[in-house]
């Protein structure tokens, strides 16, 4: 089957394939024939499996090919499609693929997030965009600032909405569906489901049609994943020694904390290794240079927490690294799935010592296997180790404790209340932080991405 095939226009075709992308995955498969009948949508599927284009390509066709936009006294056209993500950096790279898709087409696109300058945003939304992918705390911001109309929303996305309720943004979610119009099509992407989820399906959409590909909580199958145990205060060396004797030349390393990442690219750089940190703290400016440099090939290591798990898309890489293992068991799944990326092979090496055992068995369970477990001559485990109690995460680290989510990363502003459960989501009836097509302004630094 090709693009073509599912009912896209000519005009979106022609950019896919340009892309380089010839045929539909599974996912695009069957989410673009539903979203284009108009009908809300739920659908799950695998990091690394399509979602992205499975929701932008029909949503540009509907847009498109609806007539001429909708316009305001302030505003040459309004929004007509709102994308919310967890993350700025998935924020991004979204945005970055509505560009791509549709460059053949008259609709322009916007991205909105936290950690920059709010004004030049508003003078960007003052001058009108069809389509604004936006992290829910930034969102917000505008809203109350006055400085946003969603009154002309006429599709929904919530992409990586697990994610989303992980990081504490269910209020952010509510009251933004409390100020958009009720009739409206509403698309729910994930990659793993919870009871949160489903609750939270339940209360925003009307008759879905359900997508599942793939087992959920699943890992994809062509990743090679095996432990090295180790013990806590020889990770760091085993790391080294590994980059080194296996010559890896691009590796994504996933810590637990901020402190902890950048710790590590400190302890790297006397090794002669070069790498970089990722997180919430850093600046966007810097986020955006460590993203770009790693994916031009120029930085060897990229660190990060699992607040930029979901944002970073990068063909063909080889390896990923749990120098720490999530505490939240999805979190494994949604790491490594940033190598083994559209049908490429991987490899996910988790560095286990004797205090995350019982991480270890989470995620075995999650996942439905046992990962294989292969001990590096000269790193040898302690047998008669004790555990430790661990730091379960850094203020504003963008995981969570169990139970008590945090809303970092994607937002403004830090978290100041633990999400509550998604029951009772009301029913609606029915990179700097701007970027802008067919226009001039503050544009992110971006590297050509798969898109998804």
């Amino acid at each position: 089957m090709s693009f073509s095939d599912l009912g896209l226009a000519e005009g979106i075709v022609r950019a896919v394939t340009e892309q380089g992308y010839n045929a539909p995955t599974p996912i695009q498969t069957q989410a673009i024939p539903a979203v284009l009948t108009g009908g809300d949508l739920l659908a799950g599927a695998q990091t690394g499996t399509g979602k992205t284009a499975g929701f932008t390509l029909p949503v540009l066709h509907r847009l498109a090919s609806s007539g001429t936009p909708h316009k305001t006294r302030t505003s040459p056209r309004a929004i007509r499609a709102l994308v919310l993500t967890p993350t700025r950096e998935l924020a991004a790279q979204v945005e970055e693929s509505v560009r791509a898709y549709g460059k053949y087409t008259n609709l322009s696109s916007a991205v909105i997030f936290g950690g920059v300058g709010i004004n030049p945003q508003i003078k960007l939304l003052q001058q009108g965009v069809d389509i604004l992918v936006a992290t829910p705390g930034r969102l917000l911001d505008h809203m109350q600032q006055g400085t946003v109309n969603l009154d002309n929303i006429e599709i929904l996305v919530l992409d990586e909405a697990d994610r989303m309720l992980d990081m504490g943004f269910i209020r952010d979610i509510r009251k933004v569906l409390a100020a958009l119009p009720p009739k409206r099509q509403n698309l729910l992407f994930s990659a793993t489901f919870s009871d949160e989820i489903k609750a939270l399906a339940n209360g925003l959409l009307n008759n879905p049609a359900t997508i599942e590909v793939a087992r959920l909580n699943s890992t994809v199958e062509i990743i090679e994943q095996k432990i090295h145990p180790v013990d806590r205060d020889r990770k760091h060396p085993l790391l080294a020694h590994l980059i080194k004797s296996r010559s890896w030349s691009q590796v994504l390393v996933f810590t637990r904390t901020k402190h902890g990442a950048n710790r590590l690219v400190e302890q790297l750089g006397k090794d002669g290794i070069s790498g970089m940190a990722i997180h919430g703290n850093k600046s966007q400016t810097a986020r955006t240079k460590a993203l770009a440099e790693f994916k031009d090939g120029k930085l060897q290591v990229l660190v990060a927490t699992d607040i930029a798990a979901r944002g970073i898309d990068i063909d063909q890489l080889p390896h990923v690294v749990n120098y720490d293992l999530p505490n939240v068991p999805e979190d494994y799944v949604h790491r490594i799935g940033r190598t083994g990326r559209a049908g490429a092979t991987g490899e996910a090496v988790s560095l286990v010592c004797v205090d995350e055992h019982v991480m270890l068995k989470d995620i075995e369970k999650l996942i439905k296997r046992k990962l294989p477990a292969e001990i590096i001559v000269g790193f040898e485990p302690d047998p008669n180790a004790k555990p430790q109690p661990i730091q379960l995460r850094s203020q504003g680290h963008g995981g969570r404790q169990p139970q008590q989510p945090g809303r970092q990363g994607g937002g403004s502003r830090q978290s100041q209340a633990a999400a509550k459960p998604a029951n009772g989501t009301p029913r609606p009836g029915n990179r700097s932080g701007t970027s802008s097509s067919n226009r001039n302004g503050n544009q992110p630094q971006r590297s050509a991405g798969r898109g998804r």
